[in-house]
């Protein structure tokens, strides 16, 4: 059991908190199909407006109409690009569907208590996906264990931090959160991510759930398969001198 001293935590979703074949079987195929029924419902409102416009400036094109628009969202979202337009997008169509209840967010049983568990030890709580923070938010708030928002501080996406492989959007968190990157630790599955965190001076713990098809270990990284096999608590002050 892994027992480390920290002020916050930083969560990844996909593979972490939750499965990561809910995201690709259920999520995207979900947002997928609801692509061109989304802009032809949505057409001339402000979200709408602010779409074509973000689409328009990452594509380069100022001439991008709608029927493009879903042709380059349907050809990102079968490549899995990480484009913010996309993550937005995706995030609207399941917020709508969490709203109807024909969507849930997965949430891996030993989440809760771990999260409920660093709130009353008075350690913060945040998430960092790829996926939008509306879409972060809805997961938690409309997962298969009930409303989880409460359990968290807040959340960061590519727009808001930049991309999960770069040292410098670990940095651009510890200046959001007030937390030295020595007090922060960071779960994952994807070993480049948990690099670009340690690159960055944060802690580090990567996850593998049982049966993940890339082993059990993720190199240069302490590795756990759930997180009751990790214990965390605030540094004492003999800690926080250490580390000054």
């Amino acid at each position: 059991m892994i027992v480390t001293p920290v002020r916050a935590v930083v969560l990844d979703i996909e593979g972490t908190t939750g499965s990561a074949s809910h995201v690709y079987d259920v999520l995207f195929p979900y947002a997928r199909e609801r692509l061109a029924g989304w802009f032809a419902a949505h057409r001339g409102e402000p979200a709408w407006t602010e779409l074509m416009e973000e689409l328009r400036i990452h594509t380069g094109d100022p001439q991008l109409d709608e029927g493009g628009a879903v042709a380059v969202l349907t050809a990102w979202s079968d490549q899995d690009v990480k484009a913010p337009p996309l993550k937005r997008i995706q995030g609207l169509i399941w917020a709508e569907g969490y709203a109807r209840s024909t969507l849930t967010g997965h949430i891996y049983d030993d989440v809760p208590a771990a999260l409920a568990r660093w709130r009353r030890s008075g350690i913060d709580r945040y998430v960092y996906s790829s996926g939008s923070v509306a879409a972060q938010r809805d997961w938690f708030a409309h997962s298969d264990h009930g409303d989880l928002s409460a359990l968290l501080n807040g959340y960061f996406d590519l727009s808001g931090a930049g991309g999960k492989r770069d040292p410098e959007s670990y940095r651009a968190i510890t200046r959001a959160i007030g937390v030295p990157a020595p007090e922060t630790v960071f779960f994952s599955d994807v070993g480049e991510e948990l690099d670009a965190a340690a690159a960055a001076g944060w802690r580090t713990v990567a996850v593998r759930r049982p049966g993940d098809p890339r082993g059990p270990k993720v190199a240069g990284h302490p590795t756990v398969s759930a997180l009751d096999d990790i214990r965390l608590h605030r540094p004492t002050r003999r800690e926080e001198g250490a580390w000054t």
